[in-house]
Formats: structure tokens, C-alpha cells, sequence
């Protein structure tokens, strides 16, 4: 099959398409046909080796967490799903090798849940990561209740769009920070914009003279800093990007795959209580100029990879 791989760590230039050999299905696992899959922050962070000290590596690495697609077979330990179901997955293993920038991915069963039959492939692929993670901080860390004050950085990214959206189907009141060109696009979710930069957490207070009841970080440095200067003094404090978080008192996050979290999050997708925007798409041979593109930093919503999608949903496999 096609895919995207890496032999070595380093920028986008590792980055190469070209035949790997097609995945073994074991008994937990689904073989998926790629329709879609979307870029993260942590898909470059793995390239360049950042979490070297967390997961081992076996090169060549086919990077990649998030998919859509459809099912081609399950494996024979796996009742819930049968071929032709379309699913998306947050295909994380407690390693790197066999990611989702590919034709086809065996993915553990407890990464996938049912695709939201209102969102197209390319949405439904930015939806895993980015909802896991700001569905498991809003809801187990931050606790956050209907009436409650909350900040979320980067509301206009990835997983702050999603928390912005989720914070608000809880009952709160949410305040985002972006930049000015994305205060519209924050608004339209249902949040209340603020400008980054000197001066946050004055320009948050003047919003909330109180404090807020939780903050949800995903910038780090600087944006850390004024969430814990706005909190109230029972507040609660998040970060997914800067474990520094603890010094000042609060939790730190990293998603982690569950098939019950993320078939309700598809459920809240067609309920209409969650949208995906996607900014961007690259077919899969381009991957390395969609990993530039996110590490640029300044994505609205998500940017997608798409694989094959004019090809039959079993072509290539028995």
C-alpha cells in the first residue's frame, strides 16, 4: 500500500510517500480503508522526536493518530464492527510505527468509534484528537457545570473550537482568546473573544470582573501565567501544552483513546452540537506541506489529509 513515512527524525523533509508493506490484522484490531486523517501538533512533535523519552520508536514510522474510513474487515476478536462500517479513530498504541497517513490502518478497537453520518470524511477526521482532548479536560479535570466562567485559549484551533462548543453545551459562559481575524469565527461558536497578547488578563477581567471558574490552556508560557492571575479562588486550571501548569496549582493533560468518549462526541455531531471546520486539505502525497502548514501554528479549525478517496472502499484487500 501507499503511505507517508519517516526513517529518522527531523522537519517535513523526512516526510516520504512511496509502498509499505499492508498492515496485519490481529484479533483486537480493524483493518481500516483511509478515507481521511487529519494533522495534529503532536504529529510534528513525534517527526522531530519530542516524545523520544515517552514511546518508542520503530523506524520507518508511518505517522498519524486521527482517521476516517471505512471498515474492510474486522479482526476475529472484534464483534462491533463489520465491514463497510464507516468509523473515525484516534489511532494511538503505546508506540510509534503504524500511524494513519496511509491507505489502509489495523487499528485497536478501543480507538474507533462510529463516524457521524452528517459529517463528510474530511470533517469526521479532525474530530478525534482534538474532541477527546478538550471533552476529557472540560469534563474530569475542569469539571466544568452549567454557569460557570471558563477561558480557552486558541479558540479558534483545533481543540479550542471544539472546547468552546462543548463548554457551552455544558451551560457555561465561555471566554476565548485568538487573534482579531478569528474573533467572528469565535463568536459564531458561541464564545466570547479576547485578543492574545500583553495585557490578557486585564481585558479578561474586564469581561469577568469576578474571575473565571475554570481555564483551559493549550498555548503555554505567557497564557498560562494570566489563567492563573483570572481564576477565582476556587478555580480550576488546565493545560494540555506546558506541565509548568503544576506550579500553579493545576492538572496536566494528555488525550488519551476511548471508544465510549468518542461515539458520544460523534453523537454530539449529529445532534448538531458540534461542527468541525477544516481550513485546509492536502491529498496523501503532499503530507509534508500539511505538516508546514501546522506548525505554523495559525490554523483555523483543522487541515486534512485525503487518501483515495475515488477508489473502491475494498480495492487492493480480500
Amino acid at each position: 500500500m501507499k503511505a507517508i513515512t519517516y526513517d529518522r527524525y527531523g522537519g517535513p523533509e523526512v516526510l516520504e510517500f512511496g509502498d509499505v508493506p499492508d498492515p496485519k490484522v490481529g484479533p483486537d484490531k480493524v483493518l481500516v480503508k483511509v478515507r481521511a486523517a487529519s494533522v495534529n501538533p503532536v504529529d510534528w512533535k513525534c517527526r522531530e522526536g519530542h516524545l523520544d523519552g515517552m514511546l518508542d520508536t520503530v523506524f520507518p514510522v508511518v505517522p498519524g493518530w486521527d482517521v476516517s474510513g471505512v471498515v474492510v474487515r474486522p479482526g476475529v476478536a472484534v464483534p462491533e464492527f463489520s465491514a463497510g462500517d464507516e468509523v473515525i479513530g484516534y489511532v494511538r498504541e503505546d508506540f510509534l510505527a503504524h500511524g494513519t497517513f496511509a491507505e489502509y490502518v489495523a487499528a485497536p478497537v478501543r480507538t474507533l468509534a462510529r463516524k457521524p453520518r452528517n459529517l463528510g470524511f474530511e470533517e469526521a477526521a479532525g474530530l478525534p484528537l482534538v474532541g477527546l482532548t478538550a471533552y476529557q479536560a472540560l469534563g474530569r479535570l475542569l469539571n466544568v457545570r452549567s454557569g460557570d466562567t471558563v477561558l480557552v485559549h486558541a479558540a479558534a484551533g483545533g481543540v479550542g473550537s471544539v472546547a468552546v462548543q462543548l463548554a457551552r453545551h455544558l451551560g457555561a459562559r465561555v471566554i476565548g482568546t485568538a487573534s482579531g481575524h478569528n474573533h467572528d469565527y469565535v463568536r459564531e461558536l458561541g464564545g466570547e473573544p479576547v485578543e492574545y497578547g500583553e495585557g490578557l488578563a486585564d481585558r479578561v477581567r474586564a469581561l469577568a470582573p469576578g474571575g473565571v471558574d475554570a481555564a483551559f490552556d493549550t498555548v503555554g508560557g505567557d497564557a498560562l501565567r494570566a489563567s492563573a492571575e483570572v481564576l477565582t479562588p476556587e478555580g480550576r486550571l488546565a493545560s494540555i501544552v506546558d506541565p509548568a501548569v503544576t506550579d500553579f496549582g493545576g492538572l496536566y493533560h494528555f488525550v488519551r483513546p476511548d471508544p465510549a468518549d468518542l461515539q458520544h462526541l460523534s453523537d454530539l455531531c449529529e445532534q448538531g452540537v458540534l461542527t468541525v471546520h477544516v481550513s485546509e486539505t492536502y491529498p496523501l502525497e503532499r503530507a509534508a506541506d500539511a505538516h508546514r502548514s501546522n506548525q505554523e501554528g495559525r490554523t483555523r479549525g483543522k487541515i486534512v489529509v485525503t487518501v483515495g478517496q475515488d477508489e473502491d472502499e475494498d480495492e487492493g484487500q480480500d
